[in-house]
């Protein structure tokens, strides 16, 4: 296998930096003395990276990358470090790693290196957070995990990576967020937009209950942003000297959510008043016969 310049720089700023150091101890093997680090070894002398931030594997993306690799080949080579004879253990490219054992190839490339376990942690959160695909709270761990585990602050987190502070802090405090609200993020349910507005949200059961009303109504960040907006001015505005009317009786948080949600969608206000005994009215305005006729059909399409 030849070596490719191109290559070596696409491996992302932080572990190309780190592969370049002239401290860090490389072993090659005999069959590729001039491959920069890189050779072919055996899938089965390889395990698996006990410090990966990557816990979740989407299988059919799993399967593409599988059916690449069948068809081309690894174009980039995994990052191993040498544990002992013909024994190896991943520091990045698990993914490739995995989709290769799915493919049933008998040999991989790889950049074999060695290293100790707080290098080999530095190593695979820094490649993971600038070449994989991961969630915004595998991102958040990961950050977290260089903070507490190798002494980073957040500066200089932010040189290594070549990411802003405030991105970083924006994805530290989605840590705070309860972890049914950490797994929406994981499993594409909310996005981080959503997460990061319920960081401001307020307790953690409203937070849930925010949580809930995302993924019922199918909120976006706006109308989830303007919700709590408005609830914290409604809190606010609770005062001795304005007692609430209680001729009026207030709409509950999900018929709040409701009336916002069927406003946006038809583009038009909508009131909602109930009465004591429960009963009341939706009302709908319209500015002319077409605007009737245009919310109407927009109505229709939606049984």
């Amino acid at each position: 296998m030849t070596s490719n310049p191109k290559k070596r720089s696409a491996l992302g700023k932080g572990l190309g930096a780190l592969l370049e150091s002239s401290s860090a101890d490389i072993t090659t093997t005999v069959s590729a003395p001039s491959s920069g680090g890189v050779a072919l070894i055996s899938i089965e002398s390889i395990e698996a990276n006990p410090f990966n931030p990557r816990t979740n594997f989407e299988k059919d993306a799993l399967n593409e990358l599988k059916e690449s690799i069948s068809i081309h080949g690894i174009i980039q080579p995994l990052t191993v470090r040498k544990l002992g004879k013909d024994k190896y253990q991943l520091i990045s490219g698990e993914r490739r790693f995995r989709a290769s054992q799915l493919a049933g190839l008998e040999e991989v490339p790889a950049y074999i290196r060695v290293a100790n376990d707080q290098s080999m942690l530095e190593m695979a959160l820094v490649e993971n957070i600038q070449r994989e695909d991961l969630n915004a709270v595998e991102v958040a761990l990961s950050y977290q995990r260089l903070i507490d585990e190798i002494g980073l602050t957040q500066d200089q987190l932010s040189q290594k990576i070549s990411k802003s502070r405030t991105s970083i802090t924006n994805h530290l405090r989605l840590l705070k967020l309860p972890a049914e609200i950490q797994l929406g993020v994981r499993d594409s349910l909310i996005s981080m937009g959503h997460a990061r507005a319920l960081v401001s949200a307020g307790d953690e059961n409203r937070q849930l209950d925010l949580y809930r009303q995302i993924i019922d109504f199918q909120l976006s960040v706006r109308e989830i942003e303007e919700l709590i907006r408005t609830n914290t001015s409604r809190t606010s505005e609770e005062t001795p000297s304005s007692p609430k009317t209680a001729s009026t009786p207030e709409l509950s948080s999900i018929q709040e959510v409701f009336k916002n949600h069927l406003s946006d969608r038809i583009s038009s206000k909508v009131e909602i008043k109930k009465t004591h005994s429960g009963s009341g009215k939706i009302t709908i305005n319209f500015s002319s016969e077409v605007d009737l006729n245009r919310i109407i059909e927009l109505l229709n399409k939606s049984k």
